[in-house]
């Protein structure tokens, strides 16, 4: 091949590549209520679609790999903890995450998804610890758990006092490798009215070196808890309790939980949170609209990212459910959004796990 056919083709392979990008992306919708919001994200951001053939997603985690990395995202109704590669190739990473036994029709919460009828039965979160291991919350199983180098699994809680848990739902871990978790009824097929409740009532929940403590009710809450995170320094977690209502608390050395206080409150406030390095509060709507909502860590709304609502049939059921920071500067927020993953870049930081040598 001449030169200028070269240069023709390698024209053409780039232009069809960047086509190729942009059938993906398309810019952020962005709702600026201060403008404090653009040193955050950038009013030219672009939305990219990872993929929208999941059931319904939640609790992702970036896990660092090398220079690279790749995405971990749960699926309540496949059971399944999904594996995101940076060119956007899914594959299964665990299967039976959130129930493991062989009786569904004992298990799962009920819900919709667009005209569906599906059964939540999946995992709802993960993280990693200091040593890069992943933890997961199997709501059906009433556990947290760890997978280990060698493929096992270990269970990190599962009773209080010989009583399983309702289902944990969320957790984020502290510096020193002790957790909190919310731990609401999601995990029982019928809820309060499950004949496998044991606990009397959901709450948040604080672990250190295996001895789980109460340190929330949920009758002090007004509602049963679910999304949760810590401040930068360590001296706040924040928590959503009911749709619409953001709360934070004081934690003292003892993991203990004081000075609650409505943080923020309206759309775009009703399932996952993460904060970034500066104290910005990124938090989900959880239900349709999809919305992911922006508060400045003086409870200051700087604004929402309105997720795409796609028309026509099959209705497709449309969210926001939880968030992760990742890339390998930190620097690109993950959205799971029931069907759909997507992925924004910010211009802060969020806290991110260290790679691992394996």
């Amino acid at each position: 091949m001449r030169m200028s056919g070269w240069v023709r083709c390698c024209g053409l392979l780039a232009l069809l590549a960047a086509v190729h990008t942009n059938a993906f992306a398309q810019r952020v919708n962005l709702e600026v209520s201060d403008p404090a919001l653009n040193a955050v994200i950038g009013a030219d951001a672009r939305l990219e679609l990872l993929n929208d053939r999941f059931g319904i997603t939640e609790g992702p985690v970036w896990v660092p790999d090398g220079a690279q990395g790749y995405l971990l995202v749960c699926d309540l109704t496949a059971n399944v903890i999904y594996r995101i590669d940076p060119d956007r190739t899914v594959s299964v990473f665990l299967d039976k995450a959130g129930y493991s036994g062989s009786q569904p029709d004992e298990a799962g919460f009920q819900s919709r998804s667009g005209r569906m009828y599906v059964l939540l039965i999946g995992p709802s979160c993960t993280a990693l610890d200091g040593q890069g291991r992943l933890l997961w919350c199997a709501d059906n199983d009433g556990s947290i758990l760890r997978l280990e180098p060698d493929g096992r699994r270990t269970v990190i809680a599962d009773r209080f006092e010989g009583k399983r848990f309702n289902g944990p739902n969320d957790l984020v871990l502290t510096h020193d490798g002790a957790l909190f978790f919310t731990d609401p009824d999601f995990g029982l097929r019928y809820g309060v009215k499950s004949r496998f409740k044991q606990l009397d009532s959901a709450g948040v929940w604080y672990l250190r070196a295996g001895q789980p403590r109460k340190v929330l009710d949920q009758h002090d809450l007004g509602g049963p808890p679910d999304g949760i995170a810590l401040s930068p320094d360590e001296h706040y977690l924040y928590l959503t309790a009911g749709l619409g209502v953001l709360k934070r608390y004081a934690i003292g050395p003892d993991g203990s939980l004081s000075g609650g206080m409505q943080f923020a409150a309206g759309p775009g406030i009703g399932d996952g949170i993460k904060v970034d390095l500066a104290g910005d509060v990124f938090s989900t709507s959880g239900t349709a609209p999809g919305i992911v909502r922006i508060t400045a860590p003086s409870g200051k709304l700087l604004g929402l990212i309105h997720l795409p609502t796609p028309q026509g049939e099959p209705r497709r059921q449309i969210c926001a459910s939880n968030l992760a920071f990742g890339g390998p500067d930190g620097r690109t927020l993950f959205i799971a959004a029931c069907q759909a993953v997507y992925r924004v870049r910010l211009k802060v930081p969020g806290p991110r796990a260290a790679a691992v040598a394996h």
